[in-house]
């Protein structure tokens, strides 16, 4: 396409946009969303950092059962401790596993009735919201980031249904990996915390998750990327509780075994952290989970605490999405400084040159660190006889520039001059940009053809 080609005249967005504004009081939530616990967070903007809801007043206790437990014969339902405490009775009917009965989306059996798994996940969504009340009631949140261990397509699908049956007010409904909310997070921390790298290791007694973030100072804006690593066979001993009637000699042999396990475990952990931390100077180190509440990582302990700051805890990815959800909402100075290209992230800038007023311009179509899922922009254009866009690809990581280009074969401008077009852009996963056109027409004398154009490429 030749530059002087005069084939796009104006361009304008025409994205519906919320106003983002917040103004003091705004009860903002970080829902962190898990197979087994789920916890929430909350910060009331311009009044104070992000808090944790806590299970019972006046406790630490943040983790609630992802779960739900149904009365026999009657529309009575139990959530989180109280499924806890209710599943072992005989007229009861308890429901594990909702988020992973959501993500297969098969029909779930119970009481002789036949639910929609999303909607059990939402009641338990819903239900566990009301340990906000004394905050906010549900309906007068200001804005909810949900934060899962693993995003791809059906997880998405199925947060997104569980939103829209919620019935929420505001339309400030958003999704992030615990890898992103792991980025807020950090981002939060006093600085001194994440100079260098930052590693954090997730253990819920049956697996092992690791990751290790680092940031590119080198490039404007500073690019943090985070590698995962995880490890299925780092299995620690089940904890039982003490039976006074077995045989002294027994029990002692079980101990034996069990401490045997966890010597095991702190060996193999040890030489995970030593290679995680090989070369490389780390900052902080944060060990999550309940897999880490029994202490028998006390070797692999020593190694962390040598030169660096090391926390346990089991919230960080609750107030991480919070963090994330302040960010979108209102970007702080650090923020705006940063940009997190994770894996459920666009890489690249994507825009195109094009004639505004007569003089040539960049038109930024797709910005790099937005959430693929997310993506859904539109604009109107002007073309002349060349029918063809053309997309420029600036990838972040330092490569060089690309061009993609779309032809609207067979284009029938009708023997107008120009042809108003619309560009939907959006994205069906991480490195595919999903490309729609449809002919628009010239004015009263050159009305629309009707012809729509698909096409997709990678980036």
């Amino acid at each position: 396409m030749s530059r002087n080609e005069d084939w796009c005249v104006e361009s304008m967005f025409l994205e519906k946009r919320e106003e983002n504004k917040l103004h003091n009081g705004s009860v903002l939530v970080g829902y962190d969303l898990g197979e087994q616990y789920s916890q929430i967070s909350y910060c009331v903007y311009g009044e104070g950092d992000v808090e944790m809801v806590a299970t019972v007043i006046g406790t630490r206790q943040y983790n609630i059962p992802t779960m739900l437990c149904k009365r026999k014969g009657v529309n009575q339902w139990y959530y989180g401790k109280d499924a806890v405490k209710h599943r072992e009775e005989e007229d009861m009917f308890p429901v594990e596993g909702l988020l992973s009965l959501a993500k297969k989306g098969e029909d779930v059996e119970l009481d002789g009735e036949t639910y929609d798994p999303v909607a059990l996940l939402t009641l338990f969504i819903r239900r566990s919201m009301t340990l906000m009340n004394l905050i906010a009631a549900i309906e007068n949140i200001d804005g909810i980031m949900f934060t899962v261990d693993e995003l791809d397509d059906r997880m998405v699908e199925v947060l997104a249904q569980a939103a829209v049956n919620l019935n929420l007010k505001t339309s400030r409904i958003y999704f992030q990996s615990h890898t992103e909310s792991l980025y807020f997070f950090v981002l939060h921390q006093p600085p001194e915390l994440w100079n260098y790298q930052v590693i954090a290791c997730e253990h819920n007694g049956m697996r092992l998750k690791t990751y290790r973030m680092e940031c590119n100072k080198h490039t404007t804006p500073i690019v943090a990327l985070i590698e995962e690593q995880t490890y299925e066979t780092l299995v620690l001993p089940e904890e039982r509780a003490e039976d006074s009637s077995g045989e002294n000699t027994q029990a002692e042999q079980e101990e034996r075994i069990k401490q045997d396990a966890y010597r095991m475990a702190d060996e193999r952990f040890l030489g995970i952290l030593q290679k995680m931390c090989e070369g490389r100077i780390v900052s902080s180190a944060y060990l999550l989970g309940d897999g880490f509440r029994a202490g028998w990582d006390e070797q692999s302990l020593q190694f962390l605490c040598r030169n660096r700051r090391v926390f346990k805890g089991n919230n960080l990815f609750s107030r991480g999405a919070c963090y994330g959800l302040l960010e979108k909402l209102d970007p702080s100075e650090i923020g705006q400084k940063h940009v997190f290209l994770g894996k459920d992230k666009l890489k690249s800038n994507i825009g195109m040159n094009v004639l505004r007023q007569g003089r040539e311009s960049y038109f930024a179509l797709l910005d790099a660190g937005e959430n693929w899922y997310e993506i859904r922009k539109e604009c109107e254009f002007l073309l002349g006889d060349e029918k063809e866009l053309a997309f420029v690809v600036t990838p972040l990581d330092g490569k060089d520039k690309e061009s993609r280009v779309i032809s609207l074969r067979n284009a029938d401008s009708g023997g107008a001059p120009f042809t108003r077009y619309r560009l939907e852009a959006s994205m069906c996963a991480a490195d595919t940009v999903r490309v729609k056109v449809t002919d628009l027409g010239f004015g009263e004398l050159f009305p629309a053809s009707g012809q729509v154009w698909e096409e997709s490429f990678t980036v």
